[in-house]
């Protein structure tokens, strides 16, 4: 390492700048430590360094907003710490050509990794660009690590038009995620055209994504702009991306390499200008393996991933989204309403298969039928059907039923004088109990394992016993 590297931190917390500093004691010959923009911009005037730390809200000044053109002209790679830990904050990083983010509490071995990074690729750090100072975070609602990577990488996005694939389960806010993209990149004052590829008779999609010249088919009674078309100069999200048809994907994957496409019927080449950002919920490298989806779009399309968290991996969260929802539902005309914090808890502690989406109606539910101005616990119990009302009516009810049918299975098992009935039954029930769990979560082995509250190897191994999952090769 070479010892003539300088780092300056500026950070108005004392104890943050000390645990700062002595982190990185080993990893510069000189570490300066400024707690204000004036202490900064002396340390700075006599003495540029080659990496500058530097939290964002200071007790004299934006740490960002204020920094100096010097900087930026010299190259120097500039890490923010930010307690702020919202997208704009990521891209107001991002646009003034931050070498990283990290979002307060930081991962002291995450930054010493990055400040490594960074002083090895100095010459390599970015140019700056207009500020935005909108304190919006363009829909997306969190500070929960799992969130703060995906601002960070939406960040990252903002400089280049890369495509975009956004992956997670149903209702964790991939459009969300998608318009974000758009919002915070270079094609922001174009259109956001999104089109749902399963909701698409498969003989109307290569007419929908190019458009269609008059007479091109039965019902064509004129010339029609595609997506791609309506898209132009802005993005093009595809969603359920998954559920595209093999033949059609072959014609998408030609004009993503092309950049050119034709309107159905015709014969004019048209300019595909669009940045192209798809979504699924499904597992698409399992759809790649079973010969589903195209290998080389799916590569076309991954240039980017973008994870977006299932709900119960970021529940620091829910109480900021319930009363995100809850606002929501006033500006719609329903009561004004507050959740005691023992029913934020309850909502908290619930697995929410639905992701987001459930719980936005859940929380409109509840809103709509509580009998007071403040939503309780007893309220959300109730909702679940684990309270008082519904404990010995529809859920007990449910239990019977299950019993009745265990009952009716054993009696046909034993009239049939057949034995080792416990294995029988076992494989019965958890061919249903598997075989419903994977539906729901569209064949994610590991969405499904965390709901069944078993390991995924162990669910693996089930499902091949079952005869519900082939196993390969080596695998």
């Amino acid at each position: 390492m070479a010892k003539a590297k300088r780092i300056l931190i500026v950070e108005d917390d004392p104890a943050i700048a000390l645990i700062v500093e002595e982190a990185l004691r080993g990893e510069a010959a000189d570490i300066a430590v400024a707690a204000n923009l004036a202490a900064r911009d002396a340390a700075l005037a006599s003495n540029m360094p080659d990496l500058l730390i530097t939290d964002v809200v200071l007790p004299d000044g934006d740490g960002l907003a204020s920094l100096p053109p010097s900087v930026q002209q010299a190259q120097i790679p500039v890490i923010v710490l930010s307690a702020q830990n919202t997208l704009d904050t990521a891209v107001r990083a991002a646009d003034l050509g931050s070498y990283d983010y990290l979002p307060k509490p930081f991962d002291l071995t995450e930054l010493i990794a990055s400040v490594r990074a960074a002083l090895a690729r100095r010459s390599n750090a970015g140019a700056a660009a207009d500020v935005d100072d909108s304190p919006s975070s363009h829909g997306l609602i969190g500070r929960a690590p799992a969130m703060q990577a995906v601002y960070r990488t939406i960040a990252r996005l903002a400089s280049n038009d890369l495509a975009v694939l956004v992956l997670g389960e149903s209702g964790t806010g991939k459009e969300l995620a998608a318009r974000a993209i758009h919002a915070t990149g270079l094609r922001r004052d174009g259109p956001f055209v999104a089109i749902n590829m399963a909701a698409i008779p498969r003989d109307l999609i290569e007419a929908e994504l190019f458009g269609h010249e008059k007479g091109a088919f039965t019902g064509a009674v004129a010339r029609k702009a595609g997506r791609f078309e309506q898209a132009a100069g802005g993005t093009l999200f595809l969603d359920e991306i998954g559920d595209m048809p093999v033949e059609a994907q072959t014609r998408l994957l030609r004009v993503l390499q092309s950049n050119e496409y034709s309107r159905v019927g015709g014969h004019d080449l048209l300019r595909a200008d669009v940045r192209v950002i798809a979504a699924t919920h499904r597992d698409i490298a399992a759809l790649v393996r079973e010969g589903q989806f195209r290998e080389d779009l799916y590569y076309r399309l991954n240039v980017i991933p973008v994870e977006m968290p299932p709900l119960r991996e970021r529940r620091s969260d829910i109480a900021a989204l319930v009363g995100h929802f809850a606002a929501q539902g006033q500006a719609a005309g329903l009561p004004v309403r507050h959740f005691t914090p023992e029913a934020i808890g309850l909502l908290e502690r619930h697995d929410w298969p639905g992701n987001i989406r459930e719980l936005a109606n859940v929380v409109q539910r509840l809103t709509l039928l509580a009998r007071d101005t403040s939503v309780s616990a007893e309220e959300v119990r109730n909702i679940f059907g684990t309270g008082p009302e519904t404990a010995s009516g529809q859920a007990a009810g449910w239990d019977e039923r299950v019993a009745d049918a265990v009952g009716f299975w054993c009696d046909n098992a034993l009239a049939a004088a057949e034995v080792e009935l416990a294995g029988k039954f076992y494989d019965v029930a958890d061919r249903a109990l598997f075989g419903k769990v994977m539906a729901h979560c569209g064949g994610n082995q590991l969405a499904a394992a965390r709901i069944l509250g078993i390991n995924r190897n162990t669910l693996r191994k089930r499902l091949t016993e079952l005869g519900m999952l082939h196993s390969r090769k080596g695998s």
